[in-house]
């Protein structure tokens, strides 16, 4: 009897991609897709927030398909294993689609594919972001227009209690702790 790698690798279940999952393309995942890939998404985004401290919404895989199960997921694989390597999180607000986080698995290709998608998506109608630090002077930097308008940021922050500054940022609690906020994007004017 002769092996047959062809018919292996197109067999062993070990290395076939996820059904429904191509390479290099953004991807929604559905709720039952949440469930599933929780601990990859986690992992994402716990390799990306934990530099600055872990992401505040996010502290096990259970947070991916519980208490942040409104949230959307977009995924991408770019390499050559079959787990995802980016993460692309939003949530549906009244002022449009917020963009609330992503992750990566560390590698180069996949921070630029999150940071990337953020760009594109921010500069839709629609979509925006509350942003400080680097992330903030990157996106600028990939033309993100940046919300200094009191009226507009008031409105979208609507119910946050919060204190504007001069310079067209604000000041507000998260998590217990004071942060500065530059509300970044399009974000739908009523």
């Amino acid at each position: 009897m002769s092996f047959d790698l062809k018919s292996y690798l197109v067999n062993n279940p070990l290395l076939k991609e996820e059904s429904g999952f191509d390479k290099n393309q953004w991807i929604n995942l559905t709720d039952d897709e949440k469930d599933e890939f929780a601990e990859e998404i986690f992992d994402l985004i716990n390799t990306a927030y934990t530099p600055i401290g872990g992401n505040p919404n996010y502290k096990s895989p259970q947070d991916v398909a519980g208490s942040e199960r409104d949230a959307n997921y977009m995924v991408i694989d770019l390499d050559d294993d079959p787990e995802f390597d980016a993460v692309k999180i939003t949530k549906n607000k009244d002022a449009g689609n917020k963009s609330v986080g992503m992750g990566h698995d560390n590698s180069g290709p996949a921070k630029s594919a999150a940071v990337n998608i953020t760009a594109l998506m921010l500069k839709e109608p629609g979509h925006y972001v509350e942003v400080s630090g680097k992330l903030k002077d990157i996106l600028m930097s990939k033309g993100v227009p940046v919300v200094t308008d009191k009226e507009t940021i008031q409105r979208v922050m609507q119910g946050k209690n919060i204190q504007m500054n001069d310079d067209g940022t604000y000041s507000r609690y998260i998590g217990g702790e004071k942060h500065t906020k530059t509300l970044m994007g399009n974000p739908l004017t009523k």
